[in-house]
């Protein structure tokens, strides 16, 4: 038994070793910088001149965006490679972390030369820190795989209370007041989160070390006390190498469709965000207007007060130890709160309401917070479901959920005036949306790491993120085509092809199920 690893499970929040949290709050100031840059991103290029953007056109704009989104999970690859043979996980998590807040500092100066050198270190900068941030949950979860599904939904939570957090106030800042201050203020947390993980990352015991540092420390333990139990440490599986390649092979099949899901739900970013701008009913006055103030202002402080209070747990069981690290957690906490306060007294202070573009991206992690703690309840239960069919249920979700769109977007005609169709289409999208990525995201993190021999965590979740890659940079390419498939065809058009291929995909593999469960020999 790994007693490092087992000391981590004794001090537990909600369930859980304290250590995921730590990762679940640096995890989410990384997605408050990532997911605040990408919602202003698209909008910024394709503003004119005059109103402080680029101009740029929508499918040279789009096609850049599928290009960024594309490198940021194809670096991974390599970032994962670095940290097993070189850093280990912990400075590579903490390397990449300085590097992006640089990226996001260059993208707040606004010129086309810094806008490349910033989205240049935004890619180098997540290749180091996404995979390595799994891996240590993987290497710590791994003498318990019956708690992974649940952990890796707990800590999606944290992705997508930043991606919530970045996108409406980065958003919100950016096409209200400054996109350079949007782009700044995505740095400044980025900075907080590799602060906050640097200062505590003491708490995961040996996990994360150098490769180096790991063997000096095993041959010390072993030396000094004789546990046997070390000398195993970094010796081979003893798994049959046939079962090793079974499972790798349906790593590949998970990997394979995941593509086909990145590709549609990545229009969140671009077409979806068009769709809001341009096509969505979003002047509210009188009773709406005031009912969606309310609205907005419940919707921003439950989920950060919720947040607060599992920061106030995390408080109780590591204050004492690492004192630096919660202290500057908790600074970004009355920043963030300084913020949404400033910024719900702006709001009631109108007397009409223009809702944001980019506030209907809120949705997708408003969702998740809500409804994550349910499928990590219904992926511990005895209702559970086979990963292929997982995965096979959640494209079939993400496909009804752009079958909204097409419904709603039916009116709308190419060259005529631009009718504007009521929010509900985008909201109903976004829920459908992300009841898929529950299905498919948290749940190909955890099969990775568990499919995948020890050794090879940290490779295996590059070669995820570089299939995500690819369907990111379909995303992007599709979607480039947007005007074009709407004169041909429509809008409507546009989001059936969405509609479509997802759902076809999502029975192909949940058809696959029997191969599946055979080549994953006993891994639920």
């Amino acid at each position: 038994m790994n007693t490092d690893i087992e000391n981590l499970f004794k001090d537990k929040v909600l369930g859980h070793p304290a250590g995921l949290f730590v990762l679940f709050f640096t995890e989410m100031w990384e997605r408050f910088s990532y997911y605040g840059m990408r919602a202003l991103l698209v909008l910024f290029l394709i503003t004119s001149i005059s109103n402080g953007g680029f101009g740029w056109e929508k499918a040279e704009a789009l096609s850049l965006y599928g290009t960024y989104t594309m490198g940021v999970y194809l670096t991974p690859v390599f970032g994962g490679l670095i940290a097993d043979k070189l850093l280990g996980y912990r400075w590579a998590v903490i390397l990449g972390a300085l590097i992006m807040t640089l990226g996001h500092a260059a993208m707040a100066v606004e010129t086309p030369l810094f806008l490349y050198i910033g989205l240049g270190c935004l890619m180098l900068g997540n290749g180091l820190f996404k995979p390595n941030m799994t891996s240590i949950i993987s290497n710590m979860y791994k003498d318990h795989s019956d708690k992974k599904d649940g952990a890796y939904s707990i800590f999606y939570m944290g992705v997508n209370a930043g991606a919530f957090l970045g996108i409406m106030l980065c958003g919100y800042i950016g096409e209200n007041y400054s996109w350079s201050w949007g782009f700044g203020l995505a740095g400044v947390f980025m900075f907080i989160g590799m602060l906050q993980f640097y200062f505590t990352q003491n708490i995961f015991g040996n996990i994360g070390l150098s490769p180096k540092k790991i063997q000096e420390i095993t041959v010390a333990q072993v030396g000094a006390d004789g546990d046997q139990d070390l000398v195993n440490v970094n010796e081979e599986e003893n798994t049959p190498k046939n079962i090793i390649v079974d499972r790798l092979f349906a790593v590949g099949i998970f990997c394979v469709f995941t593509v086909f899901f990145w590709a549609a739900f990545e229009q969140a970013g671009g077409s979806m965000t068009i769709f809001a701008e341009e096509y969505t009913q979003r002047n509210l006055t009188g009773t709406s207007g005031t009912l969606f103030k309310y609205i907005d202002a419940l919707l921003t402080i439950l989920p950060l007060g919720i947040i607060t209070y599992v920061l106030y747990l995390l408080f109780r069981k590591t204050f004492a130890k690492y004192a630096i690290g919660n202290i500057i957690l908790s600074i970004s906490f009355i920043i963030i709160w300084g913020i949404v306060g400033w910024k719900i007294q702006r709001d009631f202070s109108k007397e009409s309401v223009e809702v944001p573009a980019t506030w209907f991206g809120i949705l997708n992690s408003l969702f998740i917070i809500t409804l994550a703690p349910l499928f990590s309840k219904w992926w511990e239960s005895k209702y559970n479901m086979s990963g292929p069919l997982k995965f096979g249920f959640g494209l079939l979700l993400l496909g009804l959920g752009f079958g909204f769109l097409s419904l709603g977007s039916q009116g709308i005609v190419a060259g005529e005036p631009v009718m504007k169709v009521s929010m509900f289409w985008l909201i109903a999208a976004y829920l459908f949306h992300t009841m898929g990525e529950l299905c498919i995201s948290p749940v190909s993190l955890s099969y990775i790491s568990k499919l995948v021999p020890a050794k090879w965590i940290g490779f295996m979740f590059g070669v995820y993120y570089l299939f995500i890659a690819m369907g990111n940079k379909l995303a992007g390419t599709v979607g480039s085509y947007i005007e074009e498939i709407e004169k041909a065809y429509s809008i409507s058009g546009f989001f059936l092809i969405f509609t479509i291929i997802p759902i076809v995909a999502g029975l192909i593999i949940a058809g696959l199920n029997p191969l599946m469960r055979k080549l994953m020999h006993g891994v639920k």
